[in-house]
């Protein structure tokens, strides 16, 4: 028979059959399946070629008649007849290019985590986890071996654009790092990150005023809104001086509540060392309570506080909300409220060891000489961090009441 739209269209099978194979006079080895449906009352009709590749017969579907026309099924059964001719395996062709569409960046990403995790520090694990699960999301429907160089700069531009340069290159590290596993797994020939921009990164020497600091504590809302992470994570953040993601992080199991101690330990800290940060009145009534479901204190299901972005913008609004000129103050990020916690320590005659205790720092003091706190153990300054941190408190207090003109320095204490 050849083939046309209306003879294949009303093909039926002969009584007593419930399957037959008719094939194309016009194109050899093109051929339609008949098969009987279920109760028997209708038929499917599905294209196939079918032909021999190295000596051995292949069937190729595809797909319903009623998807593909006469002509266009002539066409597809020459591409896979012209392969066959070359010496290529149409079959294996095909199957290969299921395998390479089946390795996704999200797939090979899980992969690439699990071969890291136990290599890695949990810090660092954390770091490329996170930008591999979250900026780097939008690669995961991408076959591996479809991703290249142009694709990579525009996800990292827009990075670049959404969350700032230091993100966008920390991403590109970590997608720099996946695709050096992927070459080693043989998954990939080349690393296509290579020659993309590395962006420039200006160090920050943010420090906010008081004033400006008074402006964040009032907006962040905390105490009239109990419920608003968030703004008691950034609080907690302006009073400890310690990291963002310790904070947001923070667990009951860390606590020791009675004696008003909160010890990191050296999974969650950045130079692995374990650290015990004293709460001073205010830093303990932002704690919220104890929670049955979830030992982190801050956020919702599994992990720690989420959201960071998307609450920081609405803080900022807020800020400029309550400005007189509607401006708010001068961009920030939070980690400026540490260096700002350093700063006014340091202003108020906090000894330099003291303050490095306080950060969980190691590097050199401004003697020149090895960080103090990086010799003795987590226990040491205990005391002076305890009488800084309250200090500290007080001093905050007095700015977001307006009022920091009478702040006695605390050298001679600590």
């Amino acid at each position: 028979m050849k083939f046309t739209d209306a003879n294949v269209a009303s093909l039926k099978l002969p009584k007593g059959r419930s399957d037959l194979v008719v094939f194309d006079e016009r194109r050899p080895g093109l051929g339609v399946r008949l098969r009987a449906g279920a109760d028997g009352k209708w038929i499917k009709r599905n294209w196939l070629v079918q032909l021999r590749v190295n000596g051995r017969s292949q069937r190729h579907e595809l797909g319903p008649t009623s998807a593909t026309r006469t002509k266009r099924a002539r066409e597809l059964a020459d591409e896979i007849f012209a392969k066959a001719r070359q010496g290529i395996d149409p079959k294996a062709e095909k199957r290969d290019r299921h395998i390479k569409a089946a390795e996704t960046f999200g797939v090979l990403a899980e992969r690439f985590l699990n071969a890291k995790k136990e290599r890695q520090r949990a810090r660092s694990y954390a770091g490329l986890e996170h930008h591999i699960e979250r900026h780097l999301a939008p690669l995961n429907g991408e076959a591996v071996r479809n991703i290249d160089r142009k694709m990579i700069a525009e996800n990292l531009a827009r990075l670049a654009d959404a969350i700032g340069p230091v993100t966008a290159n920390r991403a590109r590290s970590a997608l720099s790092s996946f695709f050096a596993w992927a070459m080693g797994e043989g998954l990939v020939d080349a690393n296509p990150v290579f020659g993309t921009t590395k962006r420039p990164e200006v160090s920050r020497d943010r420090v906010l005023s008081g004033a400006e600091l008074a402006a964040v504590w009032h907006a962040c809302g905390a105490d009239q809104i109990p419920a608003d992470d968030y703004g008691r994570i950034v609080r907690l953040l302006l009073l400890t001086g310690q990291r963002r993601d310790e904070v947001g992080g923070l667990a009951e199991s860390e606590l020791r509540r009675d004696m008003r101690i909160w010890s990191l330990p050296g999974a969650r800290t950045k130079n692995g060392r374990p650290h015990d940060v004293p709460l001073s009145d205010a830093a303990l009534a932002l704690l919220p309570a104890s929670r049955a479901d979830r030992d982190c204190l801050f956020g919702s299901g599994e992990g720690s506080f989420s959201g960071w972005s998307r609450c920081k913008e609405r803080l900022d609004q807020r800020i400029a909300e309550a400005s007189p000129d509607g401006e708010g103050i001068a961009p920030w990020v939070l980690h400026d409220l540490r260096r700002s916690f350093a700063t006014g320590l340091n202003d108020l005659g906090v000894l330099p060891h003291v303050i490095e205790a306080l950060l969980n720092h190691t590097s050199s003091t401004a003697s020149g000489k090895a960080g103090v706190a990086g010799v003795y153990n987590r226990a040491t300054y205990a005391a002076e961090k305890k009488t800084a941190l309250d200090r500290w408190a007080a001093h905050v207090e007095k700015l977001i009441n307006g009022d920091a003109s009478n702040v006695t320095a605390i050298r001679s204490a600590v």
